[in-house]
């Protein structure tokens, strides 16, 4: 049994988006230089040579194969106005029901709404869509405010770059901070965007630099491990608290404070998984303060203390 889900199928149809596909493609074929260990096995499942926008792409098995995989890949369809095919549906939920991890890329969850494997469930997809996904499917929660969502062995994402943070969200599971940060780096991406490591990403970080705040986010990133406050950062900005809680909502979505706790949470989750230092230094080392502060937000952001979590990605 491998330690994570290594061997990974990429489910393809007619009409499924080039970009989606190939990015998972990419991230899970392509191993960092650095990294100790194996990496995923990675095989293209479908009935016969597809159309993926303008490309043809020739399957390595067929769909038979999903339920083979430990985690499947469903990458966006094109045309959402008619049904998903009914053979992809029946291998996804076939694949589902043999244990595997199932994962969509952004209108790929109308192939696991339609598999049933969503009812009850909270889901996203690209947010032009997510009306047309709850109307048609009433028993799942659609969140249209995220861009990813992770119920463990089902995940959603929003459309195009949504895809790329849910497929580096996978990464870190099963690898950890740093090779995704590897991957990342590779792919030319953020590595994570705010809460990248919980199970709903609502305030990302802004890739572009031409934001009001391009100046501002990366000096507050060098300093986390000082006591800064909401003021420290508008004087910084050389703005009013006021203003500047205006401007972050409109870049990031998310006010100052919790912006900062979660990077704060994000640098935590870093040096438990590089370092031997006690929580307590951890703490300083973040800007918690103290190890009950720490253990208190990382809970809430990441979904487990700081222990459990280091014993995960240091096995």
């Amino acid at each position: 049994m491998s330690p994570f889900p290594r061997s990974v199928a990429v489910a393809a149809t007619d009409g499924m988006l080039h970009f989606e596909l190939a990015l998972a493609y990419e991230v899970f074929a392509s191993a960092p230089d650095a990294v100790p260990g194996p990496w995923y096995d990675v095989v293209v499942c479908g009935t016969h040579p597809v159309r993926a926008g303008r490309f043809l792409v020739e399957p390595d098995h067929g769909l038979d194969r999903l339920p083979r995989a430990e985690t499947v890949i469903v990458p966006a369809l094109a045309d959402i106005s008619q049904p998903p095919p009914a053979d992809l549906v029946e291998a996804v939920r076939t694949a589902h029901a043999a244990g595997a991890r199932i994962v969509s890329l952004c209108t790929g969850a109308f192939v696991l709404a339609a598999a049933d494997i969503l009812d009850g469930l909270r889901a996203t997809t690209h947010w032009a869509h997510t009306d047309e996904l709850a109307a048609r499917f009433p028993r799942v929660t659609v969140d249209p405010d995220v861009l990813y969502v992770d119920n463990g062995t089902v995940l959603t994402s929003a459309g195009k770059a949504a895809a790329m943070d849910l497929c580096l969200h996978l990464v870190r599971r099963d690898h950890g901070s740093t090779i995704a940060n590897l991957v990342a780096r590779r792919l030319v991406v953020p590595p994570h965007r705010a809460g990248g490591q919980s199970q709903f990403v609502t305030t990302p970080i802004p890739a572009q630099d031409d934001h009001p705040l391009a100046e501002l986010l990366p000096w507050v990133m060098r300093r986390l491990d000082q006591p800064l406050g909401v003021e420290d950062l508008a004087r910084q900005a050389s703005m009013s608290s006021r203003q500047l809680t205006r401007v972050f909502r409109a870049v990031t979505g998310t006010t100052p404070l919790r912006w900062l706790v979660t990077q704060r949470v994000r640098r935590a989750q870093e040096l438990l998984e590089t370092t031997d230092d006690s929580v307590d230094v951890i703490a300083l080392a973040a800007g918690m303060g103290t190890a009950t502060s720490l253990r208190r937000h990382f809970h809430r952001t990441v979904g487990v203390p700081p222990d459990t979590y280091r014993r995960t990605f240091r096995a």
